[in-house]
């Protein structure tokens, strides 16, 4: 082509070019325009859901009922009744006495026991003829340590409860004499009273039908100079 035909094609390919790019974007805009108007049905759409959701969301949390913390007062209650059971298992006046209360019912309760003092235990030491046994039903290393008083038999509750439930013959085995008779009265003491009666209990369900306490026991007696034997 010579420089001549250059010349005089090129503005008509230009005005061409502009033609064709301006047609373009119109093309362009009105596809948009469509898009735009096509896409608006579903926007609302999607902002009514939205709103519903919040609305519901709102309505559930102010309908929903409201719980009230409850008192833990039940729990404290249950925890002093723990303890006080468990107070009452440690105590071992109860297991001794356990035997005993099984024996009776609410109805049928025991004889109450004769209460000895020291005046009355005293004269009683002194009498070689008295139709009454004394029992100390301490443990022997205690006697031991301590002395008895005079005259009294050693039937140790805490280790033999069984003491007053044994055959005679096995009785004497054990202990090295003999077993006071169910007619005999039999006066009990330990050293503070709680194990006297412990055993004045066994002794009424076995069937000792005279039995006596002397609830000051050794603590009593020597405390206000009872003769001691060894």
């Amino acid at each position: 082509m010579s420089l001549t035909t250059y010349r005089q094609a090129a503005p008509a390919a230009a005005a061409m070019l502009r033609t064709t790019t301006k047609s373009a974007s119109l093309t362009f805009s009105s596809s948009a325009a469509a898009v735009g108007v096509a896409l608006r049905p579903l926007g609302g759409f999607a902002h009514t859901a939205a709103t519903r959701t919040a609305a519901a969301t709102r309505c559930a949390f102010s309908t929903a009922p409201q719980t009230t913390p409850r008192p833990c007062s039940r729990l404290i209650t249950r925890s002093r009744s723990h303890t006080n059971i468990g107070a009452a298992r440690l105590s071992p006046a109860a297991g001794l006495l356990s035997p005993f209360r099984r024996a009776y019912s609410s109805s049928e309760q025991p004889p109450p026991s004769k209460i000895w003092s020291f005046e009355d235990v005293q004269q009683l030491t002194k009498s070689t003829n008295a139709p009454v046994v004394l029992v100390d039903t301490r443990e022997p290393h205690e006697l031991q340590e301590t002395g008895r008083i005079p005259g009294a038999i050693n039937i140790p509750v805490s280790t033999a409860p069984d003491g007053f439930f044994l055959p005679d013959e096995e009785f004497e085995d054990r202990f090295g004499f003999a077993r006071p008779g169910r007619d005999t009265e039999v006066v009990f003491y330990c050293k503070a009273g709680v194990r006297s009666r412990a055993a004045a209990g066994l002794a009424k369900e076995a069937g000792w039908t005279k039995v006596g306490e002397y609830p000051g026991s050794w603590l009593d007696w020597a405390g206000k100079g009872g003769a001691v034997e060894r």
